[in-house]
């Protein structure tokens, strides 16, 4: 494994946490004026994209040029693809109904509220996992066949959010499936393929940063998205949410279909969501 040029590495730490931070500060002017606290997830992916891109430009001259181009490419392929289908899935519609109940839970004033309980616990989480993108941007080991499973892992998850969300905005779009439960194509075998493909480019960018030893020690990054999405804000809220509001017809379909990684249905299944 390669050496690291540690001086970069701080400095483009350093400037993911200024990039992000002052990503969240327009994300929350743009909050204030339309009174929508959701809009922070449109910008979700493209926090990636302004780490990287700043990573980039501020370690140049260091590292390998492939795998930098690599750790550039991958993250923001992605954070644009998935802020681009965000944003035309809630433009024109309802506060998500997480920040409307966490909105109900204020205490003190908005301002001090939100940025603790909103865009601080979302831009932590981003720099942290976002860290094997700056970390590959400075290491020296030529791309390797690490780094081609971490594009080839990338490219699965890309496909299962991709194909994921239009099958699902389709199944939305047909007014014979209103209140209806999808359950068709990758949400046949997954009952959040989006999350499983977040997950996947996750892990790809910890392995495009196994370039060295520093980049193998990342792990946590994608450790910390898991268990988020899985336990915390994603996969979890969601059931419950879904369970609640959809009733037996949910729990019927969470029975018989993988809660993340995508596995064929079960034919006979037992009750309760997974």
């Amino acid at each position: 494994m390669g050496p690291v040029a540690w001086t970069q590495l701080a400095v483009g730490l350093g400037v993911a946490a200024v990039a992000i931070a002052a990503l969240m500060a327009v994300v929350l002017a743009i909050s204030l004026k339309t009174s929508n606290w959701s809009v922070v997830d449109t910008f979700w992916g493209l926090g990636f994209v302004v780490v990287a891109v700043g990573s980039y430009l501020v370690t140049g001259g260091h590292g390998d040029g492939g795998r930098r181009l690599v750790a550039l490419a991958v993250p923001v392929i992605w954070g644009l693809r998935l802020a681009g289908y965000i944003h035309w899935r809630n433009h024109g519609k309802p506060e998500d109904p997480r920040y409307t109940a966490l909105l109900r839970r204020r205490t003190g004033r908005l301002v001090p509220y939100v940025l603790r309980t909103i865009f601080w616990a979302q831009g932590w989480v981003m720099w942290v996992v976002a860290i094997p993108i700056s970390v590959a941007m400075v290491e020296d080991e030529p791309v390797n066949w690490v780094t081609w499973i971490g594009v080839g892992l990338a490219a699965v998850g890309l496909f299962f959010e991709a194909v994921g969300d239009v099958q699902l905005s389709r199944f939305r779009a047909d007014p014979a499936n209103a209140g209806k439960i999808m359950d068709r194509g990758l949400w046949a075998w997954s009952r959040h393929p989006n999350y499983f493909g977040d997950l996947c480019v996750m892990a790809a960018l910890w392995l495009i940063a196994c370039g060295a030893w520093v980049g193998v020690g990342t792990l946590f990054a994608p450790v910390l998205m898991t268990y988020m999405l899985v336990r915390k804000t994603g996969k979890r809220m969601l059931d419950r949410r879904l369970a609640r509001t959809r009733g037996e017809a949910y729990v019927a379909y969470a029975a018989r279909t993988s809660g993340l990684v995508p596995w064929p249905p079960r034919r006979r299944a037992p009750t309760g969501v997974s």
